[in-house]
């Protein structure tokens, strides 16, 4: 009896234990960290640049690199103001890609900006660009406008000119 006794002893000992080690176990091993949840890009959390380019002609490629700690949705496409002008620049349509752009930190989204064209009116040189990005809904802007440099002289634009929805590489930007 005293065996029996003693062995029952030891089984509920190493049976707590076991328990206390799958508990500790547990708590030590806590679930994977969960990824940062994607936010709108804006203005706070990119840097935006302008580029002027060989081809096509009369084009601007449009740059936005993801600075921000958590990735982010370069929605839609930009609105853009040249030199303060009262209504943004039309928006190509046709441009559109089969879903939202999705930026990781360090990553970029283009934007292709035609600038003029031979059909093109009330041309002038433009010395400002103002960008604003757009909200999911694409009836207003996310965050505050920013102000990339454009080249040296700035650039010629007139009613003609345009900008594409927000592309994964430069070449889709371009091809508009």
């Amino acid at each position: 009896m005293r065996k029996t006794h003693r062995t029952a002893a030891v089984l509920a000992t190493l049976t707590a234990a076991l328990s206390l080690t799958t508990l500790a176990g547990t708590s030590a091993t806590a679930a994977p960290a969960k990824a940062a949840a994607p936010v709108a890009c804006t203005a706070a959390t990119t840097k935006v640049t302008v580029q002027e380019v060989q081809r096509p002609l009369n084009h601007l490629l449009l740059t936005a690199k993801n600075t921000g700690t958590k990735p982010c949705y370069a929605y839609n496409a930009p609105f853009l103001r040249f030199d303060g002008a009262q209504a943004a620049t039309h928006v190509v349509e046709d441009s559109k890609p089969q879903s939202v752009i999705t930026l990781k930190p360090g990553e970029s989204a283009y934007a292709g900006i035609g600038t003029s064209s031979p059909e093109g009116s009330e041309g002038h040189q433009a010395e400002k660009l103002g960008v604003l990005f757009s909200n999911r809904a694409m009836d207003g802007g996310a965050g505050a406008t920013t102000y990339p440099k454009l080249p040296a002289g700035g650039v010629y634009v007139d009613s003609s000119a345009y900008v594409t929805y927000w592309q994964s590489n430069p070449a889709d930007a371009l091809v508009w």
